[in-house]
């Protein structure tokens, strides 16, 4: 508490400052934020609007507002920068700041307003649709999260709070300009086991498994409505907007009377809806109608407006039509927008679906296609470089490659015995040294001498211990080990080193005999660990980190090995994976802007408080 005052002293003698970019942690909340009051002068303020209490290492309160952004908005600075000359103020602790912060709560905090954006099928765009709106209102100055209540996705991300979120909540986070998103975002995520059965994860930790019928009967009507409620509130209590995005189709009659995903969501939250459609999947308007139709009479009045999204070529035809579907729909469309030419990652296998290759560069490299393929977008800062890739569903497919690279998975158990039946790992061991091969995390693991799973933890069979690829003299193993959630950052060990940064999302560790690829920080609260396995002689390479490729230093490594026919890839122009996705994100909002009404999206927004 005296640490505070005393910064809290240095703030009120240095005055308005405004944004500190000058500071190593700028943006630490969101982009353009006011740095005046880095350590808040109402600490602790005890409203918990803003905030709440914790219970401490020794046992005791602590207040904690790490999640309160109203101290870093201009107009919030400016004003209290402003009552602290006029009454005198100058040391922290002065009791007239209790009466300025209800000033500063009375004129500047409103609850935040919510609007939902639904999908007539599966992949209609309402993910790219939510970040591009996430985008035109934070160039508007609004300060905006993005938020659904349950995802279900095998491609997730690790917030720096150490939870584990779907990555598309990630991408909106970014295209809202926050720089750390977090579990209250993605409060619900379903991650497929089998089948039939998912891991549920609460607030980006391990919640419990359930079959769809025990979710939907015993889940969903128990925690699982609290949690959606209590979640978006939280945001709403934050920030100005919150930009929901369904899940699905949002007209499930077999399930709408348990919905949390769709309209059921956005009557928790009192939100107003916008129906996306991709017209690329054709018959768009049947899809549209039939959706609005289906949609009980008592939710259909939320939705304020279509988007027709994703068309080819020239928008005049299409929009020809709008006019009577708007007559039998009863709903304004506000955007009938053209595809986007962006690279932007797959919120899940949908991305996949009939898909055999990717890219046009002159190399190729063989990406095995797992059945319970997870955290697959690692691969998606390869495209930006001169390489295509071929995914892998049989050994044949790994004809002609010039690098392998092993994905992680779901269940490293299950999609070793279906590689090994299907003959692709024989057909890696037989390119073992001719092709540069990496693995990560399940593909990691698939790479060492054994794989136990003696407990039956991982396959669900008890007295599991099968045989790896024998690339490094490691084993996997799963035994009383919690679910590892991380971030990590470090430095190569390797080529001409070079700083790495990931994550970590696994059940499972390994005993690891081999030269480490990697030395991270802070793993286990133990500081520097070595990290990873690599046989540079034989080009082979394995981590646990997800999100390798994503900086420069280790895929130009990695990418130093590739050749075709003797024409190694070009690495000359390699950049951060980021700062693509900041200039593809604008890109997707500038094509939603010119072909949308805003003024309309802004009403709309507007009414729903």
């Amino acid at each position: 508490m005296d640490c505070i005052k005393k910064k809290v002293n240095e703030e009120l003698e240095a005055g308005w400052i405004g944004p500190n970019t000058a500071c190593d942690y700028h943006p630490c909340h969101f982009t353009g934020q006011d740095c005046t009051f880095c350590y808040c002068p109402f600490y602790p303020c005890e409203d918990e609007d803003l905030g709440s209490w914790l219970i401490g290492r020794r046992g005791q309160r602590v207040w904690n507002c790490t999640e309160c952004l109203l101290i870093h908005r201009q107009p919030v600075c400016r004003y209290i920068v402003d009552r602290v000359g006029e009454l005198g103020i100058t040391q922290a602790g002065d009791p007239r700041f209790k009466d300025i912060h209800g000033e500063v709560k009375d004129r500047f905090y409103r609850m935040g307003r919510a609007l939902m954006v639904v999908g007539a099928t599966s992949d209609a765009g309402k993910s790219v649709t939510v970040a591009a709106i996430c985008r035109i209102l934070h160039r508007r100055g609004l300060l905006v999260a993005p938020f659904k209540s349950q995802n279900m996705s095998l491609n997730s991300k690790v917030t720096m709070g150490g939870s584990e979120i779907a990555m598309i909540q990630t991408l909106q986070s970014k295209a809202a300009g926050l720089k750390n998103p977090d579990s209250h975002m993605n409060p619900i995520l379903l991650k497929p086991k089998g089948d039939t059965v998912s891991q549920v994860m609460v607030l980006g930790k391990p919640y419990a498994d359930y079959d769809v019928e025990s979710y939907y009967d015993e889940f969903v009507p128990g925690p699982g409505r609290e949690i959606v409620r209590e979640n978006v509130e939280f945001l709403k209590k934050r920030y100005d907007c919150v930009i929901m995005e369904g899940a699905g189709s949002p007209a499930e009659i077999n399930i709408y009377d348990r919905d949390i995903a769709n309209m059921g969501a956005a009557k928790i939250a009192d939100a107003d809806v916008i129906l996306v459609v991709n017209v690329d999947w054709g018959g768009s308007f049947a899809y549209a109608l039939g959706t609005i139709r289906l949609i009980p009479e008592e939710d259909r009045g939320r939705i304020k407006g279509v988007i027709f999204n994703n068309i080819r070529g020239s928008t005049d035809s299409f929009r020809s039509a709008i006019p009577e579907f708007e007559r039998l729909a009863g709903v304004p469309v506000i955007g009938v927008v053209p595809h986007a030419d962006v690279v932007l990652p797959s919120e899940d296998s949908e991305g996949l679906r009939g898909v055999r290759t990717k890219g046009d560069g002159k190399c190729l490299i063989g990406v095995v296609r797992f059945p319970r393929i997870a955290n697959f977008t690692d691969i998606d800062p390869l495209f930006l470089e001169d390489v295509s890739v071929v995914f892998v569903e049989q050994a044949s497919d790994l004809d002609g490659v010039d690098a392998v690279v092993l994905p992680g998975t779901k269940n490293t158990v299950t999609d070793m015995r279906w590689m090994t039946e299907n003959g692709i790992a024989d057909k890696l061991r037989e390119l073992r040294g001719k092709i540069p091969i990496v693995g990560i995390c399940g593909g990691y693991q698939m790479m060492g001498r054994t794989i136990d799973d003696s407990n039956g933890i991982e396959g669900g069979v008890p007295g599991t211990v099968m045989e790896g690829l024998g690339f490094f003299d490691n084993t996997a193993r799963w035994g009383a080990y919690e679910k590892r959630i991380a971030n990590c950052t470090g430095r190569m060990l390797v080529g001409e080193g070079g700083e790495v940064t990931g994550y970590e999302l696994h059940m499972g560790m390994s005993e690891v005999n081999e030269k480490p690829l990697f030395e991270i920080g802070g793993r286990f609260d133990s500081g520097p660990q070595p990290e990873g396995s690599v046989r540079e002689d034989e080009m082979l390479f394995g981590t646990y980190l997800h999100g390798i490729f994503d900086r420069k230093p280790f895929r130009k490594y990695f990418l130093s090995f590739v050749s075709h026919d003797g024409r190694r890839v070009d690495t000359a122009d390699t950049r951060d994976y980021d700062e693509i996705m900041e200039e593809n994100i604008d890109k997707l909002a500038d094509v939603f802007e010119a072909n949308m009404d805003v003024d309309a999206l802004m009403g709309i927004l507007g009414g729903s408080q």
